[in-house]
Parts: C-alpha cells; sequence; structure tokens
C-alpha cells in the first residue's frame, strides 16, 4: 500500500532534507520552489558548515540521516583572526568547519540535494508558489521581520591555496565580524553586520583594505554575494497544522549566523516525526532550544565585551588551548549562559526583534 504524499514548501537544504528522508521510508514527497532551480538566491557564496558546537563531525551527522555528502567540501582545521592590529591564530585537533558553496552551480550544497532528492524519487516543482496552509513542511528560508544580520561581499577565483582568515572590527563589520576565504582555487571576502546596516557597503571597502594588510592575494572575475539571517529566540516549529522547519522557524545561530547544520537537522526531524508519528515540535524544541539560549547570550557578551576591536574575547579564546572545545561549550547552554539570559533578554529583544508576532 502507497504511503501517503507530503508537501513541503521551499528546495533549500531544510526542504529537500526532509524530502530525501521521506523519500527513502517511503513517502512521495512534493517539493514546491518559488525559484527556477535551488539556489537561487546564492551566487557561489562560501559558507561555514560548523563542527563545533557538537562532538560528533557535522558530515557523520550527515551521513547518519541518509544523506551522501556530493558537494564540495573542504575541511578547516586553522583559522587566523586579525581585528587590524593583531593577530591570533587559532587550531583544531579536527576539522572546525568545511567549506562549502551555495547556488545553483555544480559542487554546491544545493545542487548535491537536488540531486538526492531526485535520486531518491522526490517531485521538485519549480517556480510554483503554494499557501503554506496547503504544506505539511514549511521551509522557506530567512524571516525577514526578523532579520538580525546581513551581509553583503565578493566571490572570485584565486591563485592562493587553501586558507581561512577573519575579522573581527567594528569599522569593518559593525557588532559582527568578516572573512576572507580561499578553497580550491576560488575566494570569498564578505563583511556581516548585526547593525548599523546602511553602513554595509562602506564597511566591505573597509574589509577589503585591512585584509589586504595582512593577506597578499589575487582576485580574478569578482561577482558581488549576499544575505541576510532571520532568528526567533523561541521558534515556531509547528503553526496552522504544518511544520516549519530551518529558519522558517526561526532557527540560527545568534553569535556568528551559522544555521546550515540546525536547517538539515530540523528537516529530518520534521521527516522522521512523519514516519514514526511522533511530535517533531517536542524533538525540536529538545535539540535546538538550549542553542538558541545559548547564541542569544553569546550575542549579548560579543557585543558587551568588544571594546578595543575584541582584542579581549580573541586573547580569552587564545588562553583557552582546545579552541573547538571552547566553542563547543559556548555553543550548547552552560550555568554562564543561564546566570546571563535575563540580562541578555532584556538588552537585546527589543533591537533584534526576538519574539514572534503572536507571542508578543
Amino acid at each position: 500500500m502507497p504511503k501517503k504524499t507530503i508537501t513541503i514548501l521551499g528546495a533549500g537544504p531544510a526542504g529537500l532534507t526532509a524530502a530525501i528522508v521521506l523519500q527513502k521510508a517511503g513517502y512521495q514527497a512534493q517539493v514546491y520552489e518559488k525559484n527556477r532551480d535551488v539556489g537561487r538566491v546564492f551566487y557561489g557564496d562560501l559558507q561555514g558548515l560548523e563542527n563545533w558546537s557538537e562532538e560528533r563531525d557535522v558530515l557523520e551527522e550527515f551521513q547518519a540521516l541518509g544523506l551522501a555528502i556530493n558537494f564540495d567540501c573542504t575541511p578547516f582545521s586553522a583559522l587566523t583572526v586579525f581585528n587590524g592590529e593583531k593577530k591570533w591564530p587559532f587550531t583544531s585537533s579536527r576539522p572546525g568547519f568545511y567549506l562549502i558553496r551555495r547556488g545553483a552551480m555544480a559542487g554546491s550544497l544545493d545542487q548535491g540535494l537536488k540531486e538526492q532528492a531526485l535520486a531518491a524519487g522526490a517531485a521538485i516543482f519549480f517556480e510554483q508558489h503554494r499557501n503554506p496552509a496547503q504544506a505539511d513542511i514549511v521551509a522557506t528560508g530567512p524571516l525577514v521581520r526578523h532579520r538580525f544580520a546581513i551581509d553583503k561581499g565578493i566571490v572570485f577565483k584565486t591563485s592562493l591555496p587553501d586558507a581561512a582568515y577573519g575579522l573581527v572590527n567594528d569599522q569593518a563589520a559593525y557588532k559582527g565580524y568578516a572573512y576572507l576565504l580561499f578553497a580550491k582555487g576560488y575566494g570569498c571576502l564578505c563583511t556581516v553586520l548585526f547593525d548599523n546596516f546602511s553602513e554595509v557597503n562602506r564597511c566591505l571597502t573597509e574589509t577589503e583594505q585591512i585584509f589586504r594588510k595582512f593577506v597578499d592575494f589575487d582576485m580574478e572575475d569578482p561577482k558581488p554575494v549576499g544575505g541576510m539571517g532571520g532568528f526567533l529566540l523561541a521558534p515556531v516549529f509547528e503553526k496552522d497544522q504544518h511544520m516549519l522547519v530551518g529558519e522558517a522557524a526561526g532557527l540560527q545561530d545568534m553569535l556568528w549566523g551559522f544555521g546550515i547544520r540546525s536547517a538539515v537537522i530540523s528537516g529530518a526531524l520534521a521527516a522522521h516525526s512523519i514516519i514514526n508519528t511522533t511530535s517533531y515540535a517536542e524533538s525540536a524544541r529538545s535539540r535546538f532550544i538550549g542553542k538558541q539560549k545559548a547564541g542569544l547570550v553569546n550575542r549579548y557578551l560579543w557585543e558587551r565585551l568588544g571594546r578595543n576591536n575584541y582584542s579581549r574575547i580573541m586573547d580569552r579564546i587564545d588562553r583557552s588551548g582546545d579552541h573547538r572545545k571552547f566553542f563547543q561549550d559556548f555553543y550548547n547552554l552552560n550555568l554562564l549562559h543561564r546566570l546571563a539570559y535575563p540580562f541578555a533578554f532584556h538588552s537585546l529583544k527589543k533591537r533584534y526583534n526576538l519574539v514572534a508576532e503572536d507571542e508578543r
């Protein structure tokens, strides 16, 4: 007896993961995507797939969900961070993050997941809109009303070997960070702002000028890239009989905006809740609410302790010895987070629009 058809809105990592998991369990997944292909909101951006928030390697976790690593994925165990005057080399005994490409081109995460979904038998309907009320799973991306960060940058070809550099400097990335990444002959220069969004063009210019003081890099065939992130302190996992996953639910890392891992996991959790007839909201809350609260406190501490272009914070991380372990502790709710949470919530609630409209 054939199993039921599941309707999914959005063909990003969360929606495609849900489709892959459902298809492999015998369901028929129908994915509706408003753009003409997956990844059309990206233009070859290099993004980080974080590997520090959990003890388990993120690629192992993806494979355990039934996903294949059929996309370009470059491991990095070292990151050099500047603040314009000083530098800090951070290292890890295993990859701290993986660099992946986003977009409609071959080798991107988006195209890789699309290929897997189609191979599993999912149906993807491009340039088609559906009312969320008609969907089982909504995976439509960032919450514009709850935008907390924007990024703007350039991707380009380069002759430099693989390397990763970060920049913490409020003149170049207000309350955020900037980065310069090289992977397999491809480069990406971006700034990420958490306030003063109108300054993003000036900040990008400043970012390039500062990086060129420390890194001699060539740039061929540059193209603009950019995006945004949306965050809810209390993510909305279910609404009007459908499940919300990824950034459509408000899932994000409020410290630095690493959301791909949580998007994929949430898509898988939604699929498993259908397969096993369990509560998606309960499993998602168990997995993500502690991290959302930790992220809010991390953002609060980052802004409170960011004097002298974050030297104090960088020095503290540098002294930790095991840099990956330091970040793992700070991405999971600990005693410091619990103590600081009331202050962080009061300080950041209004400016970052953290709460869904129906919870005000």
